[in-house]
């Protein structure tokens, strides 16, 4: 049965790859920085391209999520993009709706990554910003491609689906049933697949409310991060006294989190 579901998920990922591609993309401004937005198969992507280039020639980039929902990324995140910018990195996402980290979503992310690495020349190993529900989608793909995934870095980052957005509502986007679902959470749920990720050593950091209501940082963030310590891991966290799941400095321009990207980000070796 895992060697059915294995081809089920390699033909999804098949798919998707051969139904991706790119129509001329098209150019705006954000952040003072020239934004590409294209296709991946149906889904919307876009890469922010640097304003500067990398001291050590690298093409470093930041892989966000989730992306066109909500405008995101939007403003609140100017501070920290644009030092990321002008230290060379481009800012990349693809929208892939309320996928929750299901296979079909994970199979767009891995269509997205090979295309941006392909077509815009961006290192093999981006480091992964996954914000609030975005932890789904990031954490999942980077359990499967931890090769891949140079690090992580999240603000109160939802690591288990049956934290949020729970299992009943996830079901739909994974095709299956609740019940279903739940006897296989162990395969999808982020909190569960950390085993790869700790193996690999990849540096992770999060950045998390202690009064968080929306995304409890105690079955989220801090679970995740206890877990990959215990398995040797290499993840640290920072709890921001006070603060819930919002809009404010304290996360959005925390220069300790900033240059965790920034440090990371250059020092890795381009292939």
């Amino acid at each position: 049965m895992a060697r059915v579901r294995s081809l089920c998920l390699a033909s999804l990922c098949v798919l998707v790859a051969a139904a991706a591609f790119s129509a001329e993309p098209t150019s705006s401004t954000q952040f003072g920085a020239e934004r590409r937005l294209f296709k991946v198969g149906e889904n919307k992507a876009f890469v922010i391209l640097p304003t500067k280039t990398a001291e050590d020639g690298s093409k470093p980039w930041v892989w966000y999520a989730p992306t066109f929902i909500g405008q995101h990324p939007d403003e609140s995140h100017a501070w920290m993009a644009e030092q990321l910018l002008d230290a060379g990195f481009a800012i990349c996402g693809v929208e892939v709706g309320e996928s929750y980290g299901s296979p079909r979503g994970r199979a767009t992310y891995t269509a997205f990554y090979n295309h941006v690495t392909r077509e815009f020349g961006l290192d093999p190993k981006p480091c992964l910003l996954p914000q609030s529900r975005g932890g789904l989608m990031l954490l999942n793909w980077a359990s499967e491609n931890a090769a891949r995934v140079g690090c992580i870095a999240g603000i109160y980052t939802v690591c288990s689906i049956e934290s949020y957005p729970g299992v009943e509502k996830a079901a739909q986007a994974y095709e299956m049933d609740a019940d279903a679902l739940r006897a296989r959470i162990k395969e999808h749920d982020p909190i569960d697949r950390i085993r790869p990720l700790a193996d690999a050593k990849v540096p992770m950091l999060f950045i998390h409310g202690d009064s968080d209501k929306v995304v409890p940082i105690e079955t989220n963030a801090g679970e995740y991060v206890s877990r990959c310590q215990k398995m040797g891991g290499s993840a640290s966290i920072i709890v921001v006294p006070g603060k819930g799941h919002e809009v404010c400095p304290e996360f959005f321009q925390s220069q300790l989190f900033t240059d965790f990207i920034l440090s990371i980000g250059t020092k890795r070796p381009t292939s």
